[in-house]
């Protein structure tokens, strides 16, 4: 599929400064296959408008009044608003510095990543089009950086987790570690289709959204094996 023919990817813009939202809905819609459906200048309003607009993906800014990028993801991703949701919806807070802690907090509570303020235009571009398809946006090395502030104590393993079956495992600990499923299909023998069905059977036995729930959800119990 040619990039003109994909369908628009509906991306909602949260800061607080107008002028800024203004120059990247510019960069975005000046992008095929993606389209601005509406803006946000705090956390309050981000959170209405994602119920109002279902766009597919947010990118939120870390640090506003009223209601911070945190607080807003937090709220986004309770289960009863997920619950109303046709189809998911991605989060991308905006930070202006490197491994932020509130940019952590922010991938615990559900966002796929974080982008710093200063990114190119092609990187934002290709940072909505990888939280989309379900991935992070920052390399698996980072994550487990941001993440390893979170987690100080491990909570017990659930027993679904514990239900999963032999190969399930062996794909959630490479998902874990950041592989692709390219790499994931040559550890295990297995095409790439296949290596597909098992992180689609990890992440609905285990209830979570992507792959970068899975990363959390082995830091949160203990369970990443590098």
């Amino acid at each position: 599929m040619s990039e003109e023919s994909l369908p628009d990817i509906r991306v909602l813009l949260v800061d607080d400064q107008e002028l800024f939202r203004a120059g990247v809905q510019v960069i975005i819609n000046a992008q095929p296959g993606m389209a601005v459906v509406g803006s946000a200048g705090d956390g309050l309003e981000a959170v209405r408008l994602v119920d109002e607009l279902q766009p597919d993906v947010v990118l939120m800014d870390i640090r506003m009044p009223e209601m911070d990028g945190v607080e807003a993801t937090r709220q986004i991703f309770q289960p009863e608003r997920v619950a109303r949701r046709a189809r998911p919806v991605r989060v991308v807070v905006l930070t202006t510095f490197n491994l932020d802690d509130r940019a952590a907090r922010a991938i615990r509570y559900g966002a796929s990543g974080f982008l710093l303020k200063d990114t190119t235009p092609l990187m934002l571009r290709d940072a909505i089009r990888t939280v989309h398809a379900g991935n992070a946006v920052l390399a698996p090395s980072d994550l487990s950086t941001l993440l390893e502030t979170q987690f100080r104590a491990a909570a017990p393993v659930p027993s679904a987790y514990l239900a999963l079956t032999d190969k399930e495992r062996e794909v959630f600990d490479a998902v874990a570690r950041g592989l692709s499923n390219t790499e994931i299909a040559g550890l295990i023998f297995a095409s790439e289709s296949t290596v597909k069905t098992h992180v689609g059977a990890i992440l609905r036995k285990l209830a979570l959204r992507d792959r970068v729930q899975i990363v959390v959800f082995a830091h949160q119990h203990g369970l990443v094996k590098f």
